[in-house]
């Protein structure tokens, strides 16, 4: 103890956490209702508390002190004073050792053991007594780093929202069984930008890769208990920190060349982020960091009864999201991310929970202004999950400007139409024209509406088309979990089959809803895998699956029926890519026409008549026409024309236009064909989808 003075100096309130300034440490934590606050320091392995220094100075709520001498690597955590009052919502308890929520790095794991809680777990009076045992054993160590990486020559790929096609992935499962990647590297931030990734993705035509959680998150010891592990990683114990077991090596620079390299190829990386709640669980859950450092301050509380956690997230706690600190700590980890990591944008998780106030969703709740009009997060991509399990838990199309969202109406519509159900064809006719009535409001545009079929949460495109129930054995909940309407159709068996006459019909399905996604206007993300017919085996809940029901098969991709799909997609996104009129900048009512007597977006039955009332509202019309059409920059008029049925039988389609000549670009019924003329009417097989395009030379002003 003798290398470390008895006092600390003063030091500074900001930045927050520790902050090495060439001299020294800085140390700074904010508690609003603490007495004190003691900074432990560890030896190299983290196994001994080597000194223990109280923080000297409170400026403004943040307790702070310095360190002279002190270096990066140096391992530290804290312990906290003040009263052990549940029933008022406090529950400072300086036996346990906590993590510093703005800790950048992290050594050791955490142990689940008892003495992690603050009360006696088996103790008669539950949550209200006081635990004395010492739990730094159990706890992870915070490191003191400093970052030095050069993004001088970084160039980010700035893709315009219009141009974006996003390709979500989990960081661990998309490479941990890629053979072209050195064993070492496999499931790692180091294979994230091998070059076999990036020539998968470019060859595809996605722009973006959204990851799945990369903050260094808790396993769950009820998972740990059955053999299970938490594979998603929606369980965030530190919002700085990436998770640990994600490196390849020991420097978090292996991160920043995968973002750099990806940058490179012109790929950009957005991180799905969980700032609705914490892996301290409810008020009967561990003390780890936030609970210990300042729980009422952290936490939303239940009203009248602050003893008991408010759970508008289905995990036990919500964050506090309207005190300015907590906001703070949010804005502060998004900064981190985006300038120490060159990330591109972030996919909120819950993310009505960080508009909630004591009165429900406000989209103008103080995060999302303090994000809009930040210099450096106000330029990114962000976007949200406009939903949580709390009251008023649904806001689809009411976050501010500046969000983009997910839209489970596209998924749902889109799903519910190709599989059958009657009178769908009103609503998909909203989705497929960028659900203007949820998100033509304070300026938004189509690309507000992130489209998608499948993501992380539910079937993968081929168990959307293979099962009807899900097969969730594997999780050791009795097949309980997971959702039991998943709005899918197994074509005639539950699972795999060897019946030519399925297997078609789920090929051809699949095929046309990928027209339908990318074709459309708005935002469309595929989920990594649907594209060569990934399958978790009807498990629509994978999210302790950490093995190969959730990892990608590559080897999928050098069978005939894995590429062939792969290129099919890959065509529909080249397609998006060069007709600008299939992802349209503004939202398309029919009232504004390029010429040539045709309007922006028009709508059609298969006998090329606009469609009434009456045929809007017929439960059993199952085929439908949209076409969309703009003036090119030499003056000729395009129009593309999608054609859909969902029926169980071909259908012709009229095609009315003033030229008589038409191109179809794409039939998901002939996936191999390339472009192809036709004139007249054109037959559309069951259960799917056509891209027919047509260019007046000489069209009308």
């Amino acid at each position: 103890m003798s290398q470390y003075p008895d006092r600390l100096e003063g030091g500074s309130p900001y930045p927050l956490g520790a902050t090495f300034d060439g001299l020294g440490v800085n140390f700074a934590i904010f508690s609003a209702n603490a007495d004190r606050v003691d900074l432990c320091l560890f030896d190299p392995k983290g196994r001994k508390e080597i000194a223990r220094l109280t923080l000297p100075e409170c400026t403004d709520e943040v307790w702070h002190g310095y360190l002279p001498d002190a270096r990066p690597g140096l391992l530290y955590g804290y312990r906290v004073h003040g009263p052990y009052a549940p029933e008022q919502g406090h529950r400072f308890n300086p036996n346990k050792l906590l993590l510093d929520p703005y800790a950048r790095r992290l050594s050791g794991s955490l142990r689940w053991n008892d003495v992690l809680h603050g009360y006696p777990v088996r103790g008669r009076r539950a949550d209200l007594g006081f635990d004395r045992r010492d739990s730094a054993a159990a706890m992870p160590k915070a490191v003191v780093t400093h970052d030095s990486f050069d993004w001088s020559r970084d160039v980010r790929p700035n893709v315009p929202w219009s141009e974006t096609v996003i390709y979500e992935a989990h960081a661990k499962g998309l490479t941990k069984l890629l053979e072209a990647a050195p064993p070492r590297e496999r499931g790692t931030f180091a294979a994230l930008a091998h070059p076999r990734v990036i020539d998968h993705m470019k060859r595809l035509g996605v722009t973006t890769l959204e990851l799945m959680p990369i903050h260094a998150f808790v396993q769950d010891r009820f998972l740990q208990e059955k053999g299970l592990r938490n594979y998603w990683g929606y369980n965030t114990l530190s919002f700085f920190a990436p998770e640990p077991s994600y490196f390849a090596g020991d420097t978090h620079d292996e991160l920043r060349v995968a973002v750099r390299r990806l940058h490179a190829a012109g790929i950009e990386v957005i991180l799905d982020v969980v700032y609705n709640h914490s892996c301290e669980g409810s008020e009967l859950g561990p003390t780890l960091s936030w609970r210990g450092i300042d729980n009422a301050t952290y936490y939303r509380l239940v009203p009248g009864e602050p003893r008991y956690c408010l759970n508008d997230t289905g995990t036990g706690n919500t964050f506090k999201l309207t005190h300015a600190r907590v906001i703070q700590m949010v804005a502060d980890s998004l900064r981190y991310w985006a300038t120490s990591f060159g990330v591109d944008g972030f996919r909120f998780d819950l993310g009505l929970t960080l508009g909630r106030t004591d009165h429900g969703f406000d989209p103008n709740a103080g995060l999302f202004d303090v994000l809009r009009q930040d210099p450096i997060l106000g330029r990114l991509k962000l976007i949200a999950e406009p939903w949580d399990v709390g009251m008023g838990g649904y806001q689809l199309g009411n976050f501010p400007p500046g969000f983009a969202e997910w839209n489970d109406r596209f998924r749902d519509t889109t799903r519910r139409f190709w599989r059958g159900d009657p009178g769908q064809r009103a609503d998909l006719a909203a989705r497929l024209s960028g659900s203007g009535d949820l998100f033509d409001r304070r300026a938004r545009r189509p690309w507000a509406s992130v489209n998608f079929l499948t993501s992380h949460d539910g079937y993968t495109l081929a168990d959307l088309v293979s099962y009807e129930e899900r097969h969730n054995e594997a999780n050791g909940e009795d097949n309980r979990d997971g959702h039991d309407n998943n709005l899918s159709r197994n074509w005639g068996a539950e699972g795999p089959t060897d019946d030519p006459a399925i297997n078609d019909t789920r090929n051809r399905v699949r095929r046309a809803m990928l027209t339908t996604l990318l074709a459309s206007l708005g935002t469309p993300m595929l989920v990594a895998g649907d594209e060569f017919g990934r399958t978790q085996g009807g498990n629509n809940n994978a999210y302790c699956q950490d093995n190969e029901i959730s990892w990608l098969d590559w080897s999928m991709m050098e069978g005939e029926a894995g590429q062939a799909l792969f290129d099919f997609t890959a065509r529909l996104i080249a397609l998006r890519r060069s007709h600008p009129v299939l992802r349209a900048s503004t939202f398309l009512y029919g009232q504004d026409g390029p010429g040539s007597g045709v309007g922006d977006i028009e709508w059609w039955d298969e006998r090329g008549n606009p469609l009434s009332e009456e045929d809007w509202n017929n439960p059993e019309g199952r085929a439908l026409a949209m076409r969309r059409a703009h003036r090119l920059e030499d003056g000729r008029v395009e129009a593309l024309s999608l054609l859909l049925n969902a029926s169980d039988a071909p259908i012709d389609f009229h095609l009315s236009a003033p030229s008589a000549s038409h191109e179809v670009l794409i039939d998901s019924a002939q996936p191999e064909r390339e472009a192809f003329e036709i004139a007249g009417d054109y037959g559309v097989q069951a259960h799917s989808a056509v891209l027919v395009r047509w260019v007046d030379e000489k069209p009308d002003a």
